[in-house]
C-alpha cells in the first residue's frame, strides 16, 4: 500500500489516531526519532485503542535510515509552504507521505531535499494556519486510497443506490 512517515512527532494522541488510521487503511507507519513520547505511553494507547497490533509501525534514528529501508520511494512532503494541492499528484502504491512535527512542520532542509518529489499543501481558507496532524494524514491517505479505488477494502456500496 502506501507509507506514512512522521518526522519527529510530538503529541501522543495524534500518533495514536494515526496508528488507528494506518491499521484501517493498510498504510505502513514510519516514525523518525526523536519522538516526543514513549510508544507505550498511556495517551498514545488510548488514542490508538487496540489498533497497534493491526498496524505496521517502525521507528528510525533518522530520515535517511527510513528512506534507505523503503528503498528511496517517491516522496511527497506535506507543508503549509507547498504550492501543489494534495489531490493533484497521481499517487502510486508504495509512495511515501512525509509530515513534520506538530509545532513546527518539516524543516527547510527536508523540504529542499532532492529526494522530495513534491511539496504538497492541503487547501485551507486564507487566514488558516494549519490542520491537526492526524486530520491531515487522513485527508491525504484517503485521497491516495481513493485514487486506487480503495484497493483491499471490505465490501461496501461505492455508489448511492438508485431510488
Amino acid at each position: 500500500m502506501f507509507n506514512l512517515i512522521l518526522y519527529e512527532p510530538e503529541i501522543p494522541p495524534n500518533t495514536g489516531n494515526i496508528i488507528r488510521l494506518c491499521a484501517n487503511t493498510g498504510v505502513k507507519l514510519h516514525l523518525i526519532e526523536p519522538l516526543g513520547f514513549d510508544l507505550n505511553e498511556k495517551k498514545l494507547r488510548r488514542a490508538g485503542l487496540d489498533y497497534r497490533e493491526f498496524a505496521e509501525v517502525k521507528t528510525y534514528a533518522s530520515i535517511e535510515k527510513c528512506l534507505e529501508y523503503l528503498n528511496n520511494p517517491r516522496l511527497f512532503a506535506f507543508s503549509t509552504k507547498g504550492r501543489i494541492s494534495h489531490d493533484a499528484p497521481n499517487y502510486k502504491i508504495n509512495d511515501a507521505f512525509l509530515f513534520g512535527p506538530e509545532t513546527r512542520g518539516l524543516p527547510s532542509s527536508i523540504l529542499l531535499d532532492k529526494r522530495v518529489n513534491q511539496v504538497i499543501r492541503i487547501p485551507m481558507l486564507k487566514k488558516s494556519r494549519s490542520l491537526n496532524l492526524s486530520n491531515s494524514t487522513a485527508v491525504v491517505i484517503y485521497e491516495a486510497w481513493r485514487q486506487k479505488k480503495y484497493i483491499g477494502q471490505s465490501p461496501i456500496l461505492t455508489e448511492a443506490p438508485s431510488t
